[in-house]
């Protein structure tokens, strides 16, 4: 009976280490910069939810008649007990070799003969898949905790007569973007695409398509330049403003600019 039992019992620490892990890489990833922490609790974390997955097929398996899975050390939640040859060190291998993240896994060996039935055996099947759905519940419902503490702290604020405005959203839809029609004409020298492309680029307008001309000015003498452009612009642009600045552009380059809808 001794060797049964402190096989049982070895390893039992592992476990509540990897908690103890988790708590302080939290805590320190919270009052620290540094992203390995982040790591930390990342990698633990998955540790745990692994132990917690097999654990779930074994405490099944022992419900359900097998009661190998208590000599095989896998109710102790020890990592250790659940490494498998495959999912624990081929498949990360290979995950890594092509440039995946080498999540490792688990298994548990369980006897099928000696579960009392049929349903046993679908019952040890979903355990740990339902186990990891759990989990997740919790880790949404913790986080929904989080954002109605900060609901609560950034509501206070306004005893301190800030006006705050909170409102639940979905991933926001991008909304379209701008487009305007702009015509240069003027006489023809260096730098004119230049300066507008500037001038442009500040207002976040970026040019879409752009066509240009050098022609005779057989009245006035020199050449003409002329350009047809498609602008795309944030669509909180006031189209107003951007005119305004274009004529203000225009009288220093000494050419004619219309802004149009496109």
């Amino acid at each position: 009976m001794t060797g049964p039992l402190s096989k049982q019992a070895a390893g039992r620490w592992v476990f509540p280490g990897l908690v103890a892990i988790v708590v302080a890489a939290g805590y320190a990833a919270a009052v620290s910069d540094l992203g390995v922490w982040i790591f930390v609790v990342v990698m633990a974390g998955w540790v745990i939810t692994l132990c917690l997955h097999e654990f779930a097929h074994a405490v099944t398996a022992l419900a359900g008649g097998d009661t190998s899975v208590r000599a095989r050390g896998y109710l102790t939640l020890n990592p250790f007990r659940y490494v498998n040859a495959a999912y624990s060190i081929v498949i990360p291998v290979v995950v890594l070799a092509i440039g995946g993240i080498p999540l490792p896994g688990g298994s548990v060996l369980i006897e099928s003969h000696r579960l009392r039935s049929r349903v046993w055996s679908s019952l040890v099947s979903v355990a740990g898949p339902l186990t990891n759905l759990v989990l997740g519940i919790v880790l949404v419902s913790v986080a929904n905790e989080k954002a109605q503490a900060l609901i609560k702290d950034l509501t206070a604020l306004e005893a301190q007569g800030l006006d705050v405005g909170i409102e639940r959203t979905v991933e926001p839809e991008e909304a379209e973007s701008l487009r305007l029609g702009l015509e240069l004409l003027g006489a023809d020298h260096p730098g004119i695409v230049a300066e507008i492309s500037a001038s442009l680029a500040q207002q976040r307008v970026s040019i879409e398509e752009l066509s240009t001309d050098v022609r005779d000015a057989p009245m006035a003498g020199g050449t003409l330049f002329e350009a047809r452009a498609v602008l795309n612009a944030p669509p909180t642009t006031s189209t107003e403003d951007l005119r305004k600045m274009l004529e203000a552009l225009a009288d220093e380059l000494m050419v004619d600019i219309t802004l149009s809808d496109d």
